[in-house]
This record gives C-alpha cells, structure tokens and sequence, in this order.
C-alpha cells in the first residue's frame, strides 16, 4: 500500500474541512526580508488567527529571492489557510493593520521594496472580487514560484483558480518565473485538534 505523503494528508484534511466548514476559506501569503523574517511570520500567524479567524493549515517557510528588485535580504514566505466569518475587504484592514503594527512602511514612489510583513490574500473561498483596492485572486499569484511552492502543501488538488481554470500543479507548471526554486527552511504545519467540526 502507498504511503500517504505529509503534504498529501495535510491536503486531505483540508479538503475534508472545505467540505464541512460553513465559514469563508481564505489564503495567505505571509513575507518578511527585514529584521527577524521568523519572527514577524510567527507574528503575523498569531495576529491573524486572533483578529481574521482559526488557522486550518501552515505550509512551510520557504526562503526566496526578492522578486521585482534587487536586496541583499533574501525573502521568507508562508502560505496559510484561514477560516473567517469576515468579507474580503474586512479580512483586508486586518491584515494591513497588523503590517502597520509590525513596523511596515510603504514608499510610494516604489512599487516593490524591502518589508518588514507583507500579507497578502490569494484565494477568498472560489471567489472573483474586483474592487478599487482588493483583486481575487491575486492577480500575480500564478506568476511567482515564492507564491506557488508552498500553496502546493495545503491547497486541495482539487481546487481550481476560478479565472485561469488551473489547478496548482497545473499553474506550478506553466509558470514562467526564472527565480531559484524556493528553499524549505521550516516543516509544513497542520492543525490536528479541532480541524474536523
């Protein structure tokens, strides 16, 4: 009999949840490259799993390349999957507010830049949402392996992008970043306790 894989149990899981879970599902992309990057991700879980909802699955920390510019601080990212009884938008001023606590500062004369916290919504349930400041999906998800390789360990494969109609196997494939494969620097978290209502 072939064993199951963590990352393939840990899919499962979730997928059992997505069925019977009666909340918003929604994925996080968490990054950090200034400071202590562990340390604001481990931030931003807890802020999140206080202010937006309980926390389903973590994938692993992978460190990367900045992506649209150069810096000599190498990016850590993580994806996770939160349930929320909050909109979109809400989820939003949350998670901006807890970039701001974290000690973010935005340049607007520069569209890509180093960052204590960035927190990014990529998928909200199977929704498309286009507002004045919130797209979803996240309209660079599909283009950037930081985004793609760790959102492999806790999507269902079943899921598929609602605009692109791709799941992410077939996205991870067809994306065209040149950057370096992320490098695995912490293990995939799930939740055992309370996962299943």
């Amino acid at each position: 009999m072939e064993s199951l894989s963590l990352t393939n149990f840990n899919q499962s899981l979730c997928f059992v949840y997505l069925c019977q879970v009666q909340n918003n599902l929604i994925y996080i992309l968490s990054g950090s490259n200034l400071g202590n990057s562990f340390c604001y991700l481990n931030y931003a879980k807890n802020r999140i799993a206080e202010e937006v909802g309980e926390i389903i699955a973590a994938s692993s920390i992978y460190e990367s390349l900045a992506w649209g510019f150069e810096s000599e601080e190498a990016f850590l990212n993580q994806c996770l999957l939160v349930s929320t009884t909050d909109t979109a938008a809400v989820v939003l001023e949350k998670l901006l507010r807890i970039e701001t606590e974290a000690g973010r500062k935005r340049d607007k004369k520069k569209k890509y830049s180093s960052r204590t916290l960035d927190l990014d919504i990529l998928f909200y349930n199977s929704s498309v949402i286009k507002e004045k400041n919130l797209t979803i999906p996240h309209p660079l998800l599909h283009k950037r392996l930081f985004t793609l390789i760790p959102l492999q360990e806790i999507i269902p494969k079943g899921f598929t992008h609602p605009v692109l109609h791709q799941n992410i196997e077939e996205m991870i494939h067809s994306c065209d970043d040149k950057a370096d494969f992320p490098i695995k620097k912490e293990a995939v978290f799930k939740k055992s306790i309370n996962f299943i209502r």
